[in-house]
C-alpha cells in the first residue's frame, strides 16, 4: 500500500520541508513536477510556520504550491506559484505577514540602485519633529503636520512653515539629534548586502542634510540628497537654503541617478512612506511603501507592513531563487 503523505506530516519548521514544489489544500499535500520560473509571489514574517500557513491556505480557500522556502534573518520566506489573488493582501494582513509579488522585482544577480526616504523609514524618527521639541515649538509643528495631512497645505509650504518655527534656536540642537539618530532596524544589513551584490543605495529625503551627510558616511552610501537648514552666528535662521526636495525632485533624482550609474530603471528600487515619496515610488523599478500611511500604502506596488527593512531584502531575494 502507497503512503500518502499528509499535511500533518510535514515538520513544523517550514525550512526542514522536504520534496518540493508541494501542492497543498487542507490536509492533503502532493509533491510536484514543477519550474515556477520568474513568476510567483512570497509569504514572509517571524511568525511564519507551519501552522500559520494552513491558516493561510484555509482562509484563501484554493490549493496554493509552495515552490521554496529560505530565512532572511529572523524572516521565514515562502515562495508560492501563480499569481497572487487579490484577497490574499487582506488574508495576509490578518494574520501578520507580509506579501510581495515578485514576476517584476529588480534581480539581485545584475547591480542595481536603491533609493530611500530618510526620515520614519531609514531612521525611526520625523527630525523635524525632534529638532522642534529641543527648540521649544513641538506643539506649533505639530499643528502644521496635521494641517498638511488634511491636504490644507501641500509638503513645500509645511516645510518652510515648520523650519520656521525654529528661528534662533542654537544650532547645537543638531548635533543633540544626530547623537541619538534611531537607524531602522534591518537598515544596516539591507545596505551592506545590497552593497555586496554591487548595488549603490541613496537617499532622497524631504528631511535635512545634517542628518542624512551624517548617514551617508556612516554606511557608506553613493549620494545624499536633502535640504539645508540656514546656519548664522550658531543659531538657526527658520530657513531652508536652495532647493527643496519636494516629490518631483525625489522622482527627477532618482531618474538623474539611475542615469549616471547607468542602470536601468527596471534594476531601481525607490522606498518610503509618505505623499512625498509617491512619486519617487511610482517612478522606479519597483515602488515599495514602508509602514505608510494609507494612501501610499493604496498607490504602491508593494507594502512592508510588519517586517522590518530586512523585509525589502526578503523581496529582492525571491530572484535569486526564482533564476536558478
Amino acid at each position: 500500500m502507497a503512503y500518502t503523505l499528509t499535511y500533518n506530516d510535514l515538520p513544523d519548521n517550514i525550512q526542514e520541508w522536504q520534496g518540493l514544489p508541494l501542492s497543498l489544500m487542507g490536509c492533503e499535500v502532493m509533491p510536484l513536477d514543477y519550474h515556477a520560473g520568474k513568476t510567483g509571489w512570497i509569504l514572509y514574517g517571524k511568525k511564519l510556520n507551519k501552522s500559520l500557513l494552513s491558516k493561510f491556505q484555509n482562509l484563501l480557500a484554493m490549493p496554493i504550491v509552495v515552490v521554496s522556502s529560505w530565512k532572511v534573518k529572523t524572516l521565514q520566506v515562502v515562495r508560492i506559484a501563480g499569481s497572487m489573488p487579490k484577497k490574499a493582501k487582506d488574508i495576509a494582513d490578518k494574520l501578520d505577514l507580509d506579501i510581495a509579488p515578485i514576476s517584476h522585482s529588480p534581480s539581485l544577480r545584475s547591480p542595481g540602485l536603491l533609493v530611500m526616504d530618510m526620515d520614519s523609514t531609514a531612521i525611526t524618527i520625523e527630525c523635524i519633529d525632534e529638532l522642534a521639541k529641543l527648540a521649544g515649538t513641538g506643539e506649533q509643528v505639530i499643528q502644521i503636520t496635521e494641517q498638511a495631512m488634511r491636504g490644507e497645505l501641500d509638503f513645500v509650504t509645511s516645510l518652510r512653515k515648520r523650519v520656521a518655527t525654529l528661528k534662533g534656536a542654537e544650532a547645537e540642537i543638531l548635533e543633540q539629534v544626530k547623537s541619538r539618530l534611531p537607524l531602522t532596524p534591518g537598515l544596516t544589513f539591507l545596505v551592506q548586502e545590497l552593497q555586496k551584490r554591487g548595488w549603490h543605495v541613496v537617499l532622497i529625503s524631504g528631511g535635512f542634510t545634517y542628518f542624512a551627510d551624517h548617514l551617508k558616511e556612516k554606511l557608506k552610501l553613493t549620494a545624499v540628497y536633502a535640504n539645508q537648514l540656514g546656519i548664522l552666528n550658531n543659531k538657526l535662521t527658520g530657513r531652508v537654503k536652495g532647493q527643496i526636495v519636494d516629490a518631483k525632485f525625489k522622482a527627477k533624482t532618482l531618474q538623474k541617478v539611475a542615469s549616471e550609474l547607468e542602470i536601468p530603471i527596471s534594476q531601481t528600487v525607490a522606498i518610503g512612506d509618505g505623499a512625498n515619496d509617491l512619486k519617487m515610488i511610482k517612478a522606479a523599478g519597483l515602488g515599495v511603501a514602508y509602514h505608510a500611511k494609507p494612501k501610499v500604502v493604496d498607490k504602491a506596488k508593494i507594502a512592508i507592513k510588519f517586517a522590518d527593512l530586512t523585509g525589502l531584502y526578503c523581496i529582492l531575494s525571491a530572484s535569486l531563487d526564482s533564476e536558478g
